[in-house]
């Protein structure tokens, strides 16, 4: 099923046209609030329907925002799209874009997933494709990509605001934009032409010093946020990164972190503009949009002396690699002694059943890279993977530059199942052998969440989220 090339990246006129505003309303935002502004405050205050006249008081104000974009996946996307067609409107007010990414079923590989998908959830897709032709929507077909990796790579854009029928919407703050998960009654609301109304948050600000080394990776860093806040430690607040070590992280690096910011209850993650963001614009074809974020760079980052509700400071050069886990998302531990100790004291099975890399948190092409290169050392040294690994590329065109590049034969090598890119295993969409899920048993996934029953509707699965780096190991038995 083929995708729609309507809405295929944000138009340059709407980025423009969001800078152009940038620097007035900044300036009069920190006139209002008399001080420094946070990057959050100044997304925020630029989007206001009325930035003048809106309260502005964190915690207690209600206000109104004009988003520049909406983006749905299939799931939600249907009573959505329903409850938008009774509008009567020729189009959409803003920018919106479907996403088939949530009803592939994961079970035996890309190609014959994909053809059972297809066929299973056939008027579904027709449903989505038709009214999106009709009403100039962006319709990303089954096997396009899971949609916050589609949307980070056309459509997320720095200093912008965005909402998204998914909890995992702020992925797109690796990009600098408010991105907030929302529900389809609000899609429908600001397709519709009307503004979207929500508290306003706090801002927790995460200073990041120094720089990652050895085996740690950005998903540590947001593994580190969840145990020091915990599940709710970050409710009714953006999670703003800063600092010289949060510019030395890539933009899917940076994606990760504000991915994993909803298992802390946030409403969004969001980090400043740097040159990674523009180099990851470029690379993408998004030249024109990195020319015109550099002209207001200065507006796309915090000012210096910014007030944050809650600081935490993370040296990123002593931060060591965590695996967090089972069953809530702020468990964590050190990989090596501090997991094995637990899973002693615990009496977790230390044999892993599966290895899971991708969903929509570790699915880019950096993240297939790092664990492309474990596998290849391993296939030098003659070894195979023991344990079950699933791989799923985050978008077709990452799907189709791993393959290009190699990466994708040497993770086959070892004995990895590519799955469709889709999110899969990270949402439920995995069928697995009852002789497995029958009896408690032990993944390691790179995913996001990992409550009870979350990936295979199997209780008895504890899931282990870690780095894609070393979480298949070659052999079948020692620490999960």
């Amino acid at each position: 099923m083929k995708s729609s090339v309507a809405s295929a990246g944000t138009p340059i006129d709407l980025v423009n046209g969001v800078y152009a505003k940038l620097t007035k309303n900044v300036a009069l935002g920190r006139k209002r609030l008399g001080r420094p502004l946070t990057l959050t405050e100044k997304i925020l205050i630029n989007h206001l329907t009325s930035p003048a006249k809106q309260e502005l008081e964190r915690s207690r104000s209600y206000a109104d925002f004009a988003p520049d974009r909406v983006a749905m996946q299939d799931a939600t996307a249907q009573m959505a799209l329903l409850q938008f067609m009774t509008a009567g409107l020729p189009t959409t007010a803003v920018p919106s874009t479907v996403h088939c990414d949530h009803l592939i079923l994961a079970k035996s590989g890309a190609r014959i997933d994909m053809g059972v998908a297809i066929d299973t959830n056939k008027e579904v897709y027709e449903f989505l494709r038709s009214v999106s032709a009709k009403y100039g929507i962006g319709f990303w077909g089954p096997g396009s990509g899971i949609i916050h990796q589609v949307v980070l790579e056309h459509y997320a854009f720095p200093g912008g605001m965005m909402i998204g029928t998914d909890s995992h919407t702020p992925n797109a703050g690796g990009l600098g934009m408010i991105a907030i998960g929302v529900g389809g009654a609000d899609a429908v609301d600001v397709m519709t032409g009307f503004p979207f109304n929500v508290r306003w948050p706090k801002v927790i600000g995460v200073k990041l010093t120094g720089k990652l080394s050895g085996w740690s990776s950005p998903k540590d860093v947001i593994l580190e946020v969840a145990r020091v806040l915990t599940v709710e430690g970050g409710t009714g607040a953006v999670i703003e990164y800063f600092g010289d070590g949060a510019d030395t992280i890539s933009a899917t690096g940076k994606a990760t972190i504000c991915n994993m910011g909803a298992e802390i209850g946030a409403t969004c993650s969001v980090f400043g503009y740097d040159q990674h963001m523009s180099a990851y614009l470029t690379a993408t074809d998004r030249s024109e949009i990195a020319s015109a974020a550099d002209k207001v760079a200065e507006h796309l980052r915090p000012d210096e002396g910014a007030h944050y509700d809650q600081t935490i400071e993370i040296d990123l050069s002593a931060l060591k690699p965590l695996i967090n886990g089972p069953h809530t998302p702020d468990l964590a531990h050190r990989v090596g002694a501090g997991v094995a100790k637990a899973a002693a004291d615990n009496k977790w099975p230390l044999e892993i059943s599966s290895a899971l890399i991708g969903s929509c948190t570790n699915s880019s092409y950096e993240d297939i890279t790092r664990a492309a290169s474990v596998a290849r050392f391993a296939a030098s040294k003659g070894l195979k993977a023991k344990t079950e690994l699933l791989i799923t590329p985050g978008s077709e065109q990452i799907r189709a530059t791993i393959e290009r590049d190699g990466l994708l034969a040497d993770l086959e090598a070892i004995g990895a199942t590519v799955l469709a890119n889709a999110c899969g295993p990270c949402i439920g969409q995995w069928e697995r052998a009852k002789d497995i899920t029958d009896k408690t048993n032990t993944i390691v996934s790179s995913f996001n969440r990992n409550f009870p029953k979350r990936n295979d509707g199997s209780a008895n699965t504890l899931e282990f989220r870690d780095e894609p780096r070393h979480s298949y190991c070659t052999r079948s038995r020692g620490s999960p």
